[in-house]
């Protein structure tokens, strides 16, 4: 069996009442793309957006990891109330909310954002800061949408940050920025 080549995190919105139509079915598609990329998908291990997007790699075939922000299955499902399905491995990490998004971001070679709420920005801006490339999926709603505009008036400069409403153009953008680091 070959070795996966990059471990590509989803971002996205847990609820999904502020994403565009859509964006479901594109986080779907954007699971599958990269299971048929032979990536690994690595998710917050929650609903929504991470969800389908496990979906849709799992359904193609591919790897899943989901760091969770509770300390055990048994708090994941029952305090947090968050799913198990479509994940290979989920890695319990009790840290909550903010310590499973710093690990979540670190352990992937690159972020894609979503749709997305407040979660999601701090996913965005975590990986930002640690100079991680990232692709953001415009057309996909709620903090997506705003990033070309957050990048702006944060006056930091662009990051290492891709967008794209095509999930297919989004995907190889970031494989490039990815390999652009690696040869680095």
């Amino acid at each position: 069996m070959e070795k996966p080549k990059y471990k590509i995190c989803i971002s996205g919105s847990a609820v999904t009442d502020s994403c565009e139509p859509g964006a479901i079915e594109k986080a779907e598609l954007l699971g599958k793309e990269i299971a048929k990329r032979g990536l690994v998908l690595v998710t917050g291990a929650t609903t929504g957006i991470p969800q389908w997007s496990a979906k849709g790699a799992k359904e193609a075939g591919g790897v899943v990891i989901g760091l969770s922000p509770a300390v055990s299955e048994e708090d994941h499902v029952n305090n947090f109330k968050l799913p198990v399905d479509y994940h290979d491995l989920i890695i319990y990490t009790g840290f909550n909310y903010s310590g499973r998004n710093l690990l979540l971001t670190r352990s992937a070679d690159a972020v894609i954002t979503v749709c997305g709420r407040m979660g999601t920005l701090n996913e965005f801006t975590i990986a930002f800061e640690d100079g991680k490339p990232q692709g953001v999926l415009l057309g996909s709603g709620g903090i997506a949408d705003m990033m070309p505009q957050i990048i702006e008036k944060a006056h930091r400069g662009p990051g290492k940050v891709v967008m794209s409403e095509d999930v297919g153009e989004l995907l190889d953008k970031v494989i490039s920025l990815i390999d652009g680091d690696k040869t680095n």
